[in-house]
Formats: C-alpha cells, structure tokens, sequence
C-alpha cells in the first residue's frame, strides 16, 4: 500500500511539473485550500461532515494604499447527500466581493452550484477509496465603482488649483451605469484515500467559460477572460500525530499566470474531541511580463483546528522588486471554516485539504 502511495505522489510531482510549465485577472487567495468553491466547482460536497460554511478576507498592500487597498471578501456553503450506495451529490453556493482604489472599484460573484461524486473503487468500510468528482457552478457578476470620487481635467479649477466636483467632466457616459453579467464555470477533480492520514488528489476548472462582456460602455470587445485553474495536493505521514499536507494551485487568465505552491505541517493530538495545529511556509509565483514569471512571496501559516472548526491565518512577504516600496509588507489573510458532523453512521471519504 505505502509502495503504491508513493507511485501517486510521483504521478503528483509530475502533474505539478506540467502545470508550472504551462503560461489571473480574478481576485487570489493565499489559502486556496481553504477556499474551496472558489477554486473548483467539482470541490462542491467533499469534505468530511453533512454541511460545510467557509468564511475568508484578505487584504492586500495596505502599507501602499494606506485607507484603499485591495480587500477580498468571500463566503461559501455547500452540503452532500447519498444518492446511492458508495455515491454522492452535492450542493453548493458562493459569493465573492473584491473592492480597491479611491474610486472604490469593486467586483462581486454569486454561484449556485452541484456536483456528483462517483465512487470508483472501496467501500463504507475500507480504508482505501477513490473518487472522480464533477462539478459545475452558474451565477451572476457585477463590477462598479463610485463615479462621485472620480475627477477628469475640465473640472479641475487652476485660478483655484481645486477640483470641482459638481461640475461636468466633460465625458460622454452614463454615471449610473452598472455591469452585470452571467457567469459559468465546471471542474473535474479525481481523490484517492489509502489510511486516515494518507491522501491524494488533483483537479482543474474552467472559469468564465462565457467569456461574458464586462464593459461598462457597451463595447462588446470587452471581454472577461476565461480561467483555468489547476489544483492538487495530498497527506503524507511521518508518525501517528505528524503529517504534511502539500498543495499547489497553479492559474492562468489572459495574459496573467500565478501559481501558489508550498505545505503545511499538521499534528493532532489524537483525543476524542481532536484538536490539531498546522503551520507551513508557501511560495506564490507571477508573471511581471508575459515570458517572465518571477518568485514575488513568501506566505507563512498557522492554523488551529478544534473539533469541527477550522482558524487560518496567514500573512505574505513580499520578495519581488515591490519589497522595497511596501517593506516586505504584503497581505493579510484570515479564513474559518465550520463542519456539521455527518448524521448517518457511515464513513464519510474525503481528504483534508
């Protein structure tokens, strides 16, 4: 079994290989893993309990942008049910708000969501499962931002040098206008479980399939790139109570490509009522340019677990050439996560992410 396992963990290297070889305009997360439906629909239902709520804020380069600085606000709930022996589906809404600037730009997503998981081999009573999930998300998105903390050339005032902000800009557009749009996104994701602390999984999405027209102006050329998003990881053990769990997730949008990558350390103390810590560091990776992707964080955790709840925190340092405009100074990230406990008897198979 542990010779098996470790065939996977190569096959995972090698998935993570490729993906980093490969060349995001959407709001990121540090803590991707703890961000689940914002990463891939098919990620709907897989966890361990009935029910599941995820709470997460990040806040980026306040030490530039001082009062306005990239805020990212996302929640999500999701819940599984059996629908035959060994299968399941599940369900899943979230929501996504990310504001900056002094004029308030701001972007929001609402997605309804589903997913079907197919037990491929084991049982309710084995200890080694695997599972091939689909998942699919349908929602809605708007962008605006406050016109009235806006000011253009023919309302700056030189006698006075002021800006005039009652008077007209000047500029041929509707103040009021807002942009919606419909927005679409599917994902695969295939897990393997072999013991209690011994996972693997890999998954990829594509997000804004629609590619929907995000202009505020009514130029259909305007559109809103679409997404894919690779994700993988898994749990390796060292003793009863040490594991660790790696994870990357690696994206692309357009010309923009990120990859967050890295692992945290977990220890349980084993009790009926668990409680278990984990700590890692992560590297995150950008492209400044379209052929040049360079190494431009460092993001150390912590998280606490206590029974059903789950406490993040993280915080980047920034590395790249921006280290010396912020002083290392880059986001702060907090995430929460609660899970009911499962109402039926039967071993729920999911890995920990």
């Amino acid at each position: 079994m542990r010779r098996n396992f470790t065939h996977l963990v190569l096959f995972l290297l090698a998935f993570v290989c490729c993906l980093s070889q490969s060349a995001a305009q959407d709001a990121r997360l540090s803590q991707f893993y703890a961000a689940p439906l914002q990463v891939n629909p098919a990620m709907i239902g897989v966890f361990d309990g009935q029910s599941r709520v995820v709470v997460n804020y990040r806040e980026l380069y306040a030490s530039v942008l001082k009062d306005n600085p990239f805020r990212t606000l996302a929640a999500s709930f999701d819940m599984r049910f059996r629908v035959m022996r060994g299968d399941y589906a599940g369900f899943g809404i979230s929501v996504m708000r990310d504001e900056v600037g002094v004029a308030n730009f701001n972007r929001v997503r609402a997605n309804l969501g589903g997913s079907f998981l197919k037990q491929l081999n084991g049982s309710r009573y084995s200890r080694s499962n695997q599972y091939l999930v689909i998942g699919a998300q349908l929602g809605i998105g708007q962008r605006g931002f406050d016109w009235g903390k806006l000011w253009f050339t023919n309302q700056f005032n030189i006698d006075q040098a002021l800006v005039d902000y009652g008077s007209d800009p000047g500029e041929n557009f509707d103040q009021s206008k807002t942009n919606v749009y419909l927005d679409f996104n599917a994902g695969l994701l295939w897990y393997a479980l072999f013991d209690n602390d011994m996972s693997v999984y890999v998954g990829g999405s594509m997000h804004h399939l629609n590619e929907p027209n995000i202009s505020f102006l009514g130029d259909d050329t305007e559109k809103l790139y679409s997404k894919w998003v690779g994700n993988a990881g898994g749990e390796i053990p060292f003793t009863n109570n040490l594991s660790l769990l790696p994870a990357i997730a690696v994206m692309g949008q357009g010309p923009s490509f990120s990859a967050t990558f890295g692992g945290n350390f977990r220890f349980t103390n084993r009790d009926w009522k668990e409680v278990a810590i984990r700590a890692g560091v992560w590297g995150h990776m950008a492209n400044q340019l379209e052929t040049s992707k360079t190494m431009d964080a460092m993001i150390f955790t912590a998280i606490l677990e206590i029974e059903r709840w789950n406490f993040g925190v993280s915080y980047d340092v920034t590395v790249s050439t921006l280290a010396s405009a912020n002083n290392s100074r880059g986001a702060f990230e907090l995430s929460l996560i609660y899970t009911s406990k499962n109402k039926d008897r039967v071993r729920t198979v999911c890995p920990k992410f």
